[in-house]
């Protein structure tokens, strides 16, 4: 990489789409949405999960990205069915046991339901359950941790959206749709840690 400026894209994957750009199973998968060589993602995003995913062609910025050890804040807006009361959030807050091993403090609030793209196919709606939405903060990422985060205190997750990594966020990205961070943005993620998503 040296003396040539690293690229890195902010990509919305859209819901069922495999966080990889090859799959033998006949999936959608990052190919279908970015036409760019030779990028890689900073980090994974589930299949049923939608929103920011950053991919770069710097394989140091890449690992500095999605490092555990960075502590990187990723903010999601997490649909939960039923409504947590404050002990579940309190739970959220301080840790939960995962497979044996207990979350990291996060920031956990409750939040009105955000102003998001529509999924296909939606939420199934149910009369008699009502369903809320979270914000949820972490500075880890385990495999599939904030759906075992909520189904763990009693309220799983339907719908998650990852709307920011550090100060990046997916706004004015529709489903699919990428941009090229620009040289400041860049330089936000190899700056030291930063405890919160820009708000």
């Amino acid at each position: 990489m040296s003396g040539r400026r690293p690229r890195v894209i902010a990509l919305n994957k859209p819901f069922r789409v495999t966080c990889q750009f090859r799959n033998d199973a006949g999936r959608a998968t990052l190919a279908d949405y970015l036409p760019v060589p030779a990028v890689y993602p900073a980090g994974r995003l589930d299949r049923d999960s939608e929103g920011l995913l950053l991919l770069t062609d710097d394989g140091r910025l890449q690992h500095r990205i999605s490092a555990p050890g960075r502590k990187l804040a990723k903010r999601y807006w997490v649909q939960v069915e039923g409504t947590p009361d404050a002990e579940a959030l309190a739970r959220l807050r301080a840790g939960v046991a995962v497979r044996a091993r207990r979350t990291r403090p996060a920031s956990v609030q409750r939040i009105p339901e955000p102003a998001l793209w529509p999924r296909s196919p939606p939420v199934r709606y149910r009369a008699r359950i009502p369903t809320s939405w979270l914000e949820i903060v972490l500075h880890e990422g385990r495999n599939r941790q904030v759906r075992h985060m909520t189904a763990a205190v009693g309220h799983p997750t339907l719908r998650l959206v990852r709307h920011a990594i550090g100060t990046i966020t997916v706004e004015g990205l529709a489903p699919g749709q990428w941009r090229d961070l620009g040289p400041a943005e860049i330089r936000r993620l190899r700056e030291p840690n930063r405890r919160e998503p820009a708000g």
